[in-house]
């Protein structure tokens, strides 16, 4: 395994100081990862608190199962599942979720994962390492056109249509199993570059993203966190890139316009159906000092919405 560095939470106060706790208040913590949210909500909470903190990740899962707090429970979870665990915890609503999206340091900085070009590691790929396709394993067998629409849309490639083909050409006479195989054949179908960007960069992601169907996962759970919030309770997300953070706003947004009906339709305003939450301020990024400190926080923005009282 290679040295990795110390895992540093991104928008650590902004995002707990988002939530407005209350001592005695139930949350949710969608993505425990390496705790650090984790541990400061625990921090804040009353004796009579209690935080449910889910991961996929059977590394993170193993980290949260540490902390030995009777407020808390660590479950080995997608946060796409949230309702069926609060269902299976006979939790009805909570008082804040906090979603910290995307692959983790520790994710990134494990070769053995295969999250990253930085090392030569199996493709893996998988946040759950426990079950699932690698990526190298569909590599092997998708289809040209299909990898050309995964590493255009998830990944934003303009070179999408010369990568997967020089994939598919390569795994013809060896199968792509490691990262470096893998980024050496971008890097070579790749025509430019962008300044500071390995050329594997976009391509990594694509696949990663599918893989993990994290799109989905993130579409899936946000109208799930709204209905269990209880009146007052907040939804804080964190993002690292464009599609997730467009994902939020957007869902966040039209959650708080409410039920949109055409033009001119004679309805009396009573009878409108009224949003679910309101947007708490403007999307928060990370300061230039804790950009300095850790860059990886460069991209984040996190967004803020807070469930209407009395909502339909």
């Amino acid at each position: 395994m290679s040295a990795a560095q110390p895992h540093v939470t991104v928008l650590l106060q902004e995002a707990v100081d988002a939530l407005q706790m209350k001592p005695d208040g139930v949350y949710v913590d969608g993505t425990f990862g390496r705790g650090g949210h984790t541990r400061l909500i625990l921090e804040r909470l009353g004796a009579a608190g209690r935080l449910i903190a889910l991961d996929r990740d059977p590394a993170a899962v193993a980290e949260g199962r540490k902390i030995a707090d009777p407020r808390f429970s660590m479950v080995h979870s997608g946060f796409a599942r949230l309702a069926e665990v609060l269902n299976a915890l006979a939790i009805d609503k909570v008082d804040g979720v906090l979603l910290d999206l995307g692959v983790s340091s520790p994710q990134l900085d494990d070769e053995a994962r295969g999250f990253s070009f930085r090392f030569n590691g199996p493709l893996d790929m998988r946040m759950d390492n426990s079950s699932g396709e690698t990526a190298a394993q569909w590599l092997a067998t998708v289809d040209e056109d299909v990898l050309r629409e995964v590493i255009r849309d998830y990944g934003e490639e303009r070179f999408a249509k010369q990568i997967a083909r020089a994939l598919v050409a390569a795994r013809q006479d060896a199968p792509i199993v490691t990262t470096q195989q893998l980024s050496q054949i971008v890097a070579q179908a790749v025509r430019s570059r962008e300044p500071g960007q390995n050329p594997a960069t976009r391509t990594f992601q694509a696949i990663r993203i599918y893989l993990n169907q994290e799109l989905d996962e993130i579409a899936n759970v946000l109208p799930q966190c709204v209905e269990h919030l209880n009146d007052g309770g907040r939804l804080v997300v964190i993002s690292f890139h464009s599609l997730e953070d467009r994902i939020v706003k957007r869902f966040m947004r039209d959650a708080a316009q409410g039920e949109k009906l055409p033009r001119h339709l004679p309805v009396r305003d009573a009878e409108l159906a009224r949003g679910k939450v309101r947007l708490v301020g403007r999307a928060v990024r990370a300061s230039e000092g804790e950009v300095a400190a850790n860059p990886r926080a460069r991209s984040a923005v996190m967004r803020v919405a807070e469930r209407v009282e009395h909502a339909g």
